[in-house]
């Protein structure tokens, strides 16, 4: 029998090692994780086909509105004069290619009551400007929508700046208040559900809801998409959740007018993401956050994303656990640092003892060593094949998961290009799983130390957990937004023609805004 060459040696060695009691229990410990996953995800499907049986037995029952409203008799005239009127707020930056097909789903929306549509701009030099302007001059008449300039914010970022300078300019009259992120696509009939849960319980401080991602391909998107599906269980409930997605808050326009639990002072007043600044004020006074199951809508990525955007998009999300407005809130923001710290690489880990079983067993097998001779168990690979078994059961879950809510995406979109899981390629899926979860606690450390991040441009920089100093300098900024692609400033972008707009337009004429009699 050959002797062992000193790779074989070392190879079989770190297997042996890998198989003492601790490392068997971060082996043990990964597939417990997998499996957690696996069956939080089951549950959040089971949510959301339940919503899907409730619209398709709707249909079967003669209301063909199903996947606007449960009872079709909502829909008369009665009822629609009394819906309360709405302001829904779009904070927007940059102009990218999804954003026109974006931006018609939302102002396209089926609410029978009376709406506007603010869309909120730092300036005119931005090209979501000209673009967004031609597009409400293309819906003129059909929809009430008009574009206010912020101007630069100076005292929190620049969303939160356009959202209030938003909420200053709703309608006197608004009941709610509906805050979208620009690159998200709106189901005709998802204002009316949202609207509808908040007149059923007032108790609700804010609604909310969770994107479906749409990758492009490539390794960016796909780990863009991964790093969010965990999180998108706690957004299935049904109804109560402690989570809060910033791209649909929907929330009481006096809350704002009166700045009641200090909403507006504390987004203000250094506040970096207005999701989790909203999210520690609700647990703060104990005020209730809901999530509508049919609350999910697709998320387009932009089909050029590179590393480099994810990687900073990344660094984005890591830097919002810096930022805080209590003790309290700072305490919630370390402990979800270290746990997610810890189930990162706690999840990566074991693939990589487990390459290092399958590569000694391998050895073995092809260099003709003894298992006597090596004194290697098989323990190594027994462990290796459990891992193999424990990932492919949370991909399976994950798939299933994701194939329901394109389903009901669908559904609630029925007069939209259809959305198909065929194009998902679950091979980069798994490699996203390991490179996001490798990456997150380099990146949540690198964030934790810097205290500063550069978004869409402009760099903030943190103090005692808020914003207390902004630089903008377009020369060493990005080009483009993470996600979306968007070109930020107004040079590098291409205005958009009128006949594009038309030809859009005409497209989706059937989705106007509806007057009370179309009912």
């Amino acid at each position: 029998m050959s002797a062992l060459h000193s790779a074989d040696s070392f190879l079989l060695s770190l297997s042996r090692a890998f198989c003492s009691p601790l490392a068997v229990f971060i082996q043990i410990q990964g597939c417990v994780i997998c499996l957690t996953l696996a069956i939080g995800w089951a549950f959040a499907a089971y949510v959301r086909k339940r919503e899907i049986n409730r619209i398709e037995d709707g249909i079967k029952g003669g209301n063909s509105f199903a996947f606007l409203c449960h009872d079709i008799y909502e829909l008369e005239h009665s009822n629609q004069v009394n819906l309360p009127r709405v302001s829904v707020v779009m904070p927007l930056k940059g102009f990218g290619e999804h954003n026109l097909h974006n931006w018609k789903s939302q102002i396209t929306s089926l609410y029978g009551g009376p709406i506007e549509f603010l869309f909120v701009v730092e300036s005119t030099e931005d090209p979501a400007y000209h673009a967004v302007s031609q597009l409400i001059t293309e819906f003129k008449g059909d929809v009430d929508a008009r574009v206010i300039v912020a101007g630069l914010s100076t005292t929190c970022s620049q969303k939160i700046h356009n959202q209030l300078v938003g909420v200053e300019n709703m309608h006197k009259d608004s009941k709610y208040v509906l805050f979208l992120d620009d690159d998200v696509r709106f189901h005709p009939g998802s204002i009316g559900v949202l609207t509808t849960e908040m007149e059923k319980n007032p108790e609700i401080f804010i609604q909310t809801g969770y994107p479906l991602d749409l990758p492009s391909g490539t390794l960016g998107s796909y780990c863009i998409y991964e790093y969010h599906m965990p999180c998108s269980m706690g957004f299935a409930t049904g109804g109560k959740t402690f989570f809060l997605w910033g791209g649909c808050m929907m929330m009481h326009a006096d809350d704002f007018r009166h700045d009641n639990y200090g909403v507006v002072s504390g987004l203000r007043d250094g506040g970096y993401s207005d999701d989790m600044t909203l999210a520690a004020i609700a647990g703060a006074h104990k005020r209730l956050i809901t999530s509508p199951p049919v609350a999910v809508f697709p998320h387009p990525i932009a089909s050029d994303l590179t590393f480099s955007r994810y990687w900073n998009y990344l660094r984005k999300q890591t830097f919002v656990l810096e930022s805080y407005i209590s003790t309290v809130n700072w305490l919630m923001n370390r402990a979800l640092f270290l746990t997610h710290f810890y189930l990162s690489w706690g999840f990566v880990a074991p693939y990589f003892m487990a390459m290092v079983h399958v590569a000694a067993a391998l050895q073995i097998y092809i260099k003709g060593y003894s298992y006597g001779e090596t004194t290697c168990t098989s323990g190594g690979l027994l462990l290796a094949i459990w891992l193999a078994i424990c990932t492919f059961t949370e991909l399976l879950s994950m798939w299933n998961l994701t194939r329901i809510e394109v389903q009901l995406c669908n559904i609630l979109s029925p007069e939209a290009p259809k959305l198909s899981l065929d194009y998902y390629n679950w091979s980069m899926i798994f490699v996203a799983m390991l490179v996001d979860n490798f990456l997150y606690p380099i990146s949540a450390f690198w964030s934790h130390f810097s205290q500063t991040i550069n978004w869409s441009g402009i760099r903030y920089n943190l103090k005692n957990g808020k914003i207390h100093k902004i630089e903008r300098n377009k020369d060493k900024g990005p080009e483009f937004t993470d996600l979306g692609g968007k070109h930020l400033y107004g040079k590098k972008a291409a205005t958009p023609k009128a006949s594009l707009l038309g030809s859009l337009g005409r497209s989706l004429a059937h989705w106007h805004q509806p007057k009370k009699y179309d009912v």
